[in-house]
């Protein structure tokens, strides 16, 4: 996957503020991910096409499923903290909870791949509560300020999860 950078392009700043909004959360909900197949297919599996146009620091989070327990693999923002992730459970506003969470509850172990490249870390998964969620919701705000509209349409509290690294 391509280097994530803090500092947005001008056009990857206007992809930000649509990605936010009503009617493309709702269009990218049920079609981002053929997009990003394609691009990680046609990029050798360096970047998506939520990365590339957004500029956000998109990582592919491999879940074991919560009734299946078969391998789910998602491209999610992946906000930096230190050795670990934070992953921000907002399912583009929608009032349920994404799958991956419920996998994340399930099964804590899950494999990261983003900025390190293949091929990829497990890390542990954990939702976080309180102060500790306070503050890295206010992190993934300040990478993606969209998730404030998120929380705004979702009707429900959306979860944080961070993701550190197994020794």
């Amino acid at each position: 996957m391509s280097e994530w950078t803090a500092s947005p392009n001008a056009a990857q700043k206007v992809v930000r503020q649509i990605i936010a909004t009503r009617p493309a959360a709702w269009a990218l909900a049920r079609m981002i991910h053929h997009l990003d197949g394609a691009v990680m297919r046609l990029s050798g599996g360096r970047t998506t096409a939520a990365a590339l146009f957004s500029g956000l620091p998109i990582v592919s989070v491999t879940t074991t499923g919560a009734k299946s327990g078969r391998s789910r693999t998602v491209p999610l923002v992946g906000v930096p903290d230190g050795d670990r992730l934070i992953l921000i459970a907002s399912n583009w506003g929608q009032s349920k909870h994404p799958a991956w969470y419920y996998n994340v509850k399930a099964h804590p172990e899950v494999r990261i791949v983003g900025r390190d490249g293949p091929p990829g870390r497990l890390y542990v998964a954990r939702e976080v509560t309180g102060e500790e969620r306070a503050a890295c919701w206010a992190r993934a705000v300040a990478v993606y300020p969209g998730y404030k509209g998120y929380a705004a349409r979702a009707g429900r509290e959306i979860p944080a999860v961070v993701a550190g690294r197994t020794r």
